[in-house]
């Protein structure tokens, strides 16, 4: 359905795109993830034909994105992250006006504007003003405008920006909607909105793509190989006795209440965690759970993108105090 080969974007003096290359097939919710300015909005820019590349080639539902830009432009719904809307007109007839521009026959163009507006949950606002609406209403006339023509692939940037959580509740399952019978693909900086719609992830950094794969594939790439022990009743006692387990090269403790986390960094964790529960059992303590360290997207997102070190340690993700 999009087929991305060596996309190269440059512009004076800086290179927003650096050959980057992708598919992606008919009925996929793919999460397009990127730091501020690593080439995500260029990429879909590209995609929807407003832009060209500089070099390079790209596809849409088999049509080139340059020389046949128009085709591209009937076949894909675009939520830009800047929204642009018409606030002086109504609701129904500024997507009336957008199914007329998109070409939707007049026979099918009222059934169409009705469609849109019931699965973005507009009914209730359909003749208010658009410049009279919250911000979050105005997101969602935004992807109603999107898909108003009933495209094949729709990209969102941003789509639930302003919204609260009911309304990004119900965007969600618009996008889920959407998503089996059409390609989506979904920019946010939300990444757990990302964990429960998308069945596969692209990550983008300074304009190179550094991963594509589901989310669960992506954890595993950036797996720390650290155990993590949870613990009722810990002290300092635990963490030494944690340290002169053979194989053990680290602790780090912190406390919550009466609770004890502690992230351990094995040499081998195959053979250094049963040691640890064993122990555990002798010393009759309150384990609540033991197993490999279990990342987030956004943890991931984190060691792929600009950062340079380390996942963020267990003292920031708990906010306790920590000894090492």
């Amino acid at each position: 359905m999009i087929e991305v080969r060596n996309l190269t974007k440059t512009y004076p003096g800086a290179t927003a795109l650096d050959d980057i290359s992708f598919s992606i097939s008919k009925g996929e919710i793919v999460g397009f993830l990127g730091p501020n300015g690593a080439g995500k909005s260029t990429t879909m820019r590209i995609l929807t034909g407003f832009i060209p590349p500089t070099t390079g080639s790209a596809t849409v539902a088999g049509f080139d994105v340059v020389r046949q830009s128009l085709e591209v432009r009937r076949r894909v719904g675009y939520l830009p992250e800047n929204n642009p809307l018409y606030t002086e007109m109504r609701v129904e007839e500024y997507l009336s006006f957008r199914a007329t521009l998109r070409q939707v026959p007049g026979g099918r163009r009222a059934a169409a504007v009705d469609s849109a507006l019931e699965r973005c949950g507009l009914g209730d606002v359909r003749h208010r003003i658009v410049g009279h609406l919250s911000k979050g209403f105005r997101q969602r006339i935004g992807v109603a405008d999107a898909i108003v023509h009933d495209p094949e692939i729709v990209i969102l940037d941003e789509p639930t920006i302003g919204l609260d959580p009911n309304q990004i509740r119900h965007i969600r399952k618009v996008i889920r909607e959407l998503g089996k019978e059409r390609t989506v693909i979904l920019s946010t900086h939300i990444l757990s909105e990302v964990e429960k719609m998308c069945s596969r992830v692209l990550i983008i950094n300074r304009g190179k793509l550094v991963s594509d794969g589901t989310p669960a594939d992506i954890l595993k790439k950036t797996a720390t190989g650290r155990i993590r022990l949870d613990m009722r009743g810990g002290s300092p006692e635990v963490l030494e006795a944690l340290k002169r387990v053979p194989g053990v090269e680290n602790v780090v403790g912190a406390s919550v209440g009466t609770e004890w986390s502690y992230l351990i960094e094995p040499r081998n964790a195959a053979t250094v965690m049963p040691e640890i529960i064993r122990r555990a059992s002798e010393a009759r303590w309150e384990v609540l759970e033991i197993g490999p360290e279990r990342l987030s997207l956004e943890d991931a997102f984190f060691e792929l993108t600009d950062h340079k070190g380390p996942v963020p340690d267990l003292l920031h993700a708990t906010g306790g105090e920590g000894t090492s």
